[in-house]
């Protein structure tokens, strides 16, 4: 059975960056399964399986505008500490949700500078090229209520 919309691909991955350096990878753990054409993987991704079966093996890389995005340097932004009243110790990369004129964001701490704290609203691969080893496992129907619910249940998918 090949990858198309509706199936159920499951795969194991190694994502790195452009330096080689692992970002994520699924070694020592069940293989990533998903519905394919319901946007569940990055899109570049999703488009580079398409067509694949079980046994595959192949190297994907993906732009930024197929992946995480661009980054956006207006979603960077200086704030004072006291917008994170009740956080005792602020440190770089720690994550928050915050709201802007979209509903909510979630936010990474860049830099602090005395009261003075940089927030990022851009994903944290966004501007990144992705690059993906793949392995396909498993490509299968869906149940109806795996369709029903959007989701991939039981091993490498979502568990009720």
């Amino acid at each position: 059975m090949k990858i198309a919309k509706n199936t159920v691909a499951s795969f194991h991955y190694t994502l790195t960056n452009d330096a080689g350096e692992v970002i994520d990878s699924s070694d020592g753990r069940e293989p990533l399964a998903y519905i394919h054409g319901e946007g569940q993987i990055v899109p570049g991704l999703e488009n580079a399986l398409e067509g694949r079966e079980k046994g595959d093996k192949l190297n994907v890389d993906v732009a930024p505008a197929e992946g995480y995005g661009v980054k956006h340097d207006e979603l960077v932004q200086v704030v004072p500490r006291e917008a994170f009243q009740g956080v005792e110790d602020l440190q770089a990369g720690m994550q928050f949700q915050g709201r802007n004129d979209h509903g909510a964001i979630n936010v990474t701490i860049t830099k602090i500078e005395g009261d003075q704290v940089t927030v990022d609203g851009n994903h944290p691969l966004a501007g990144e090229t992705l690059h993906f080893a793949v392995e396909i496992a498993d490509v299968r129907e869906p149940t109806a209520e795996e369709l029903s619910h959007g989701h991939v249940h039981g091993v490498g998918g979502h568990h009720h």
